[in-house]
């Protein structure tokens, strides 16, 4: 059973997404907030294994309830998804970069939400292949961060390869098909990759992945 937290200052919002959730047989709504603080204190008491968090929340911001809980150690298991009304912006990247898995926008289709809930639960492919390609179109234009090309060289050549796959929003199957290897070996190859970087998850590595200078315009 998948355990989700829904956490919005929108009440109507949050009770369309229960009821939709509700209905599955895999996923439950273990709790509510109608702002990042008492989200990040639910998250804390009921540990979901999805937190969906809105990007602008009275009290406590999505993006800094989203570090809280991935500064936790205790909530490691706890994969955010931001929701935006605004698609793709400069909060989105900032919220990657605190630790979120992905996002979503909040016009999302029912079939794509439940999609996301699922991916985001397994910790797997947590962007969608057109988002992070956008996120990079849009964000490649930045210098690399002038410390993200030393923390690649702990990485072999296999896993910097992966982690540039991941970066143009490959899955773990395509992925292996592009390195011709099995999608356990790449999932191995991205799961160390990770380790090495202290990257929370595959979002994150998209983050260090293009400010690092991997990815660049036209690299795709």
């Amino acid at each position: 059973m998948i355990r989700v937290l829904l956490v919005d200052d929108q009440p109507l919002l949050r009770s369309g997404f229960r009821a939709l959730l509700d209905l599955e047989d895999d996923i439950t709504v273990v709790g509510e907030a109608a702002d990042g603080e008492h989200g990040v204190a639910l998250a804390g008491e009921l540990r979901p294994d999805v937190a969906l968090i809105d990007i602008q929340m009275p009290v406590v911001d999505g993006i800094e309830a989203t570090r809280r809980i991935a500064l936790d150690p205790d909530l490691a298991g706890v994969h955010v998804v931001i929701l935006t009304n605004y698609g793709l912006d400069e909060y989105v990247f900032e919220a990657l970069r605190a630790g979120a898995a992905g996002f979503l926008v909040k016009d999302i289709v029912p079939e794509d939400l439940l999609h996301a809930v699922r991916v985001a639960a397994r910790g797997d492919a947590l962007l969608a292949p057109s988002i992070t390609r956008r996120l990079i179109d849009r964000y490649v234009a930045r210098p690399p961060h002038p410390t993200g090309g030393a923390a690649l060289r702990d990485l072999t050549a296999r896993e910097r390869e992966a982690v540039a796959l991941v970066a143009q929003g490959l899955t773990n199957d395509e992925i292996a098909a592009r390195m011709v290897i099995t999608p356990m070996t790449a999932k191995t190859h991205v799961n160390r990759a990770m380790t090495k970087l202290h990257a929370r998850d595959r979002g994150q590595l998209v983050v260090l992945a293009y400010e690092s200078g991997l990815v660049a315009p036209g690299g795709r």
